[in-house]
């Protein structure tokens, strides 16, 4: 498992999420302080297949500000280094047509894939990227794209395996391929030989899925329920509904089980915090698939709004760029 030695800023932006309208009061506080002198690009991840589009109400919130913001419309399933490209070619369109540096925020595999397009291309894009937020993003791997794909491993957690099989081939998909990419060996030796600029500024912002009583329960009946047999000597098996925020809560209890480390149901605390990152850790429990549901709701009533915490995310991330150039120009002097 790759440790990260980041830096360590707590509670900056009121990003504690402690209370139901945290993230509403501190919009209103700060009166949307995102400059219109960069072009913003969200890159989505391993959940685009459940919705898309799932950043489009953030878009247009970005947009009813009078910001600049664009989806990068890649294919989770892809290998890191093919979206890498065709976050590069995004990035240089949108340079070339407004003359603006972009900010980037990648949600799960999209930050590992936007980081991936920085340490690939970086002589091409250094001049065209201000920063990147990387919110829930395996930077260091994933122990379930570990587990998944290494034969026999889970021999022995049975309802491990089970949850597994479920996130393939209903919540993930059946993208497999995607997360080829993100087991901890490939993530090793791709940081090895490619590692990030270190003067690109990075936030990083990780989670913790809430592990209920209900969720436990609903354990026993992972995977599917047996019917009677039928007439031609066979079974019948129907799949039982599973809610993505259960099955996300029992596949991170099953985590903290097996690995004893905390995650938001797909990535460990510790392996979504870049090296030398500004990381945000917020209090309020909030799974991987938490930004998909929450965004195609029209009010998030109790959760934490998906817009409003991308934007918190990327005025920090403006911030941060700010203090660094800061601090740069009094060395130069």
């Amino acid at each position: 498992m790759i440790s990260a030695g980041s830096s360590r800023i707590k509670a900056y932006l009121q990003l504690r999420m402690g209370q139901p309208d945290s993230w509403r009061s501190w919009t209103l506080k700060n009166e949307h302080k995102l400059p219109d002198s960069v072009v913003y690009l969200l890159v989505p991840g391993l959940f685009s297949n459940h919705g898309p589009l799932y950043f489009v109400k953030t878009k247009a919130y970005f947009s009813k500000m009078g910001l600049a913001c664009h989806i990068a419309k890649i294919h989770s399933e892809s290998s890191v280094s093919k979206n890498a490209r065709e976050i590069k070619e995004y990035i240089e369109e949108i340079y070339w047509g407004s003359r603006k540096r972009v900010l980037l925020l990648g949600h799960s595999k999209g930050g590992v894939d936007s980081a991936a397009a920085l340490s690939l291309y970086w002589p091409q894009l250094k001049d065209k990227v201000a920063g990147l937020v990387l919110a829930q993003s395996p930077y260091g791997g994933s122990p379930v794209a570990s587990d998944i794909l290494r034969e026999g491993q889970l021999g022995d957690y049975v309802r491990l395996r089970k949850i597994m099989e479920i996130l393939v081939s209903k919540v993930l998909k059946g993208d497999v391929q995607a997360l080829e990419d993100l087991t901890y060996e490939r993530r090793k030796e791709f940081l090895r030989q490619h590692p990030l600029p270190q003067e690109v500024p990075i936030v990083s912002f990780h989670t913790e899925a809430s592990i209920t009583p209900s969720v436990l329960t609903a354990l026993s009946h992972v995977a599917h329920l047996e019917l009677p047999i039928a007439a031609d000597g066979n079974s019948t098996r129907i799949p039982v509904v599973m809610p993505l925020s259960a099955a996300m809560a029992a596949c991170s209890q099953l985590l903290v089980a097996r690995y004893g480390e905390k995650s938001d149901g797909l990535v460990t605390r510790k392996d979504a915090e870049v090296p030398g990152s500004v990381v945000v850790r917020p209090e309020r429990k909030l799974d991987h698939a938490w930004m998909v549901y929450s965004s195609l709701k029209e009010e998030p009533g109790d959760e934490a709004d998906t817009s409003q915490v991308c934007e918190a995310l990327l005025t920090l991330l403006v911030e941060v760029a700010q203090k660094r150039r800061h601090e740069t120009a009094m060395k130069d002097e």
